[in-house]
């Protein structure tokens, strides 16, 4: 290549020498596998059971909901990946070419970028061949890219530029049809480099890198190229007022990249996206390099095309890298956002939620608890008068006794199921049992009268009072224990669900940590 060459002429040269070895990736992709077995494996053996909690119990069918998630994402990512190898194929048509995405809304002028960097490459002899994809198949066409102010673009369409330059130009991933939608990821995923084509007339739209989130976490390089970088300035031909297209001024461009790169590196910086991968924004005029004749090399340089070249040279290394181990990034990419990703998105803020109704469950509990002692105590005591004397004229305490916790253990049952519904509570009878100190009995109501004989002794009646007093107290000793030990067991289940859900939680940042160190060893020969 001569010293005084161009950029452009640097840039096709580079193109023509692209090298696309790929790094051994076989021991990295055995341990992003293995890493995914180890994932499906712990989900399996992480499901939240529900001991001790009915199945309709609000906790239950959220702890269900998340184990159903956990199994069912096994499935689903293996789904995924399984489409995605589907897809793969038809990726691979360009195997041994770079490819490089072509982004922008409606009116960014894309397919004029495209059309024009193909009729450059054609004017230094290197083959131009267009394409567009149809029901899954490449399909070549000789016809360059409609342009016009309408949206123009309404499939995936690219034009490879040489050998070994693809470029893709999407209908804007807002617009793709459903049909395609699945295809048009395909080719995303598998680019080796993103141009962000934003017109002038309305610079530096940060808010559309929000749709290139997945692309700009992949460490992708972005360089950012202001197009219609033009005005219409009036000149005088031929004694008449005329209308001309010429390139905004060097100080307006440059004010123009500088907000567009400021603004677009607080936005990568807000999508968690390192802003080492934002190239400098370059500005182009493609239609007045048209106007100006594309073999003036002035023309060319004024209409911003020398700068846009040197920027492709700068993307070129980083976009190879990417591409030398893209086996081993596509396979993270599935694992971080198909596998991890899902997880952390859906299950995580579900696992919050449970792990707020299971401490509003705790703090209830505290509630039930008293109200399920109240509400046996309530209705035991007012029964107390009649059994005493129904037990009276035999003074059998036991019997009362028996009795008694026959009764008590017969309304907790009743109580429990109707406070402590959504707990599975096995009842104990010998919580329930009412035992008495061996003093507590009938008092016989004793009165001495006159008669023949001398004084006599007689029962007039049964005094109830010791006995009831001790029998209160024994049966809210009772309660207690039964309403305590209710409570105690729905404790335990909540505990022990809980205890479940953080150990997922942890085991999920096991896996996202362990994750994290073979995505560095993949990128660890980035350039």
């Amino acid at each position: 290549m001569k010293a005084d060459a161009s950029h452009e002429q640097r840039f096709i040269a580079e193109v023509d020498a692209f090298d696309f070895i790929a790094e051994e990736t076989d021991a990295l992709l055995h341990a992003l596998s293995d890493w995914l077995a180890k994932l499906s494996a712990d989900l399996q053996n992480d499901c939240l059971k529900c001991d001790g909690l009915h199945a309709n119990s609000a906790l239950a069918i959220q702890a269900d909901t998340i184990s159903t998630l956990l199994r069912d994402s096994v499935q689903t990512s293996m789904q995924q990946w399984s489409s995605l190898e589907a897809a793969q194929h038809l990726a691979d048509h360009f195997e041994d070419q770079a490819l490089l995405l072509v982004f922008g809304k409606f009116n960014a002028g894309k397919s004029s970028f495209c059309n024009f960097l193909a009729e450059r490459f054609a004017a230094h002899g290197r083959s131009v061949q267009y394409f567009h994809v149809d029901g899954g198949r490449v399909v070549e066409t000789s016809e360059p890219f409609s342009e016009g102010a309408t949206e123009t673009t309404s499939r995936l369409q690219g034009v490879r530029l040489g050998a070994k330059l693809v470029l893709l130009d999407t209908p804007g991933l807002h617009s793709v049809t459903p049909e395609n939608a699945a295809l048009t990821q395909c080719f995303i995923d598998t680019a080796d480099g993103v141009l962000w084509l934003t017109s002038s007339t309305s610079p530096g739209q940060v808010q559309e890198l929000d749709e290139l989130g997945r692309e700009l976490h992949r460490n992708k390089p972005l360089l950012p190229v202001v197009t219609r970088s033009d005005e219409y300035e009036e000149d005088e031909v031929d004694g008449e007022l005329v209308k001309c297209l010429c390139n905004k001024s060097a100080p307006r461009r440059a004010l123009q990249e500088h907000d567009i790169r400021m603004r677009a590196a607080d936005k990568l910086v807000a999508m968690g996206v390192d802003t080492a991968l934002l190239k400098p924004p370059v500005s182009v005029s493609a239609h007045v390099a048209r106007e100006a004749g594309q073999t003036a090399a002035a023309a060319m340089s004024d209409a911003g095309f020398e700068r846009l070249y040197a920027a492709l040279l700068d993307i070129t290394g980083p976009a190879l890298a990417y591409k030398r181990r893209k086996r081993a990034e596509v396979l993270l990419h599935h694992l971080e956002e198909n596998a991890l990703g899902k997880l952390q998105s859906e299950v995580l803020p579900l696992l919050a939620e449970l792990g707020e109704s299971s401490q509003a469950a705790l703090e209830r509990l505290e509630q039930q608890q008293e109200q399920l002692a109240n509400a046996v105590w309530r209705g035991i005591v007012p029964t107390l008068p009649a059994l005493l004397d129904a037990h009276a004229t035999t003074h059998d305490v036991i019997g009362l006794c028996n009795a008694l916790s026959q009764s008590i253990f017969e309304l907790y049952r009743r109580e429990a199921d109707r406070l402590l519904g959504d707990y599975v509570i096995e009842p104990n009878a010998s919580l329930a049992r009412v035992e008495l100190a061996d003093d507590a009995g009938f008092d016989d109501i004793v009165v001495e009268r006159t008669s023949a004989d001398g004084p006599v002794r007689e029962v007039a009646g049964v005094d109830h009072g010791r006995l009831h007093a001790a029998l209160s107290r024994a049966i809210r000793e009772c309660v207690l224990s039964l309403s305590g030990h209710a409570a105690q067991r729905c404790r335990a289940s909540i505990t022990r669900l809980t205890t479940l859900a953080r150990r997922f939680e942890a085991s999920l940042a096991t896996h996202e940590e362990s994750l994290l160190d073979l995505k560095s060893q993949v990128r660890s020969e980035s350039v």
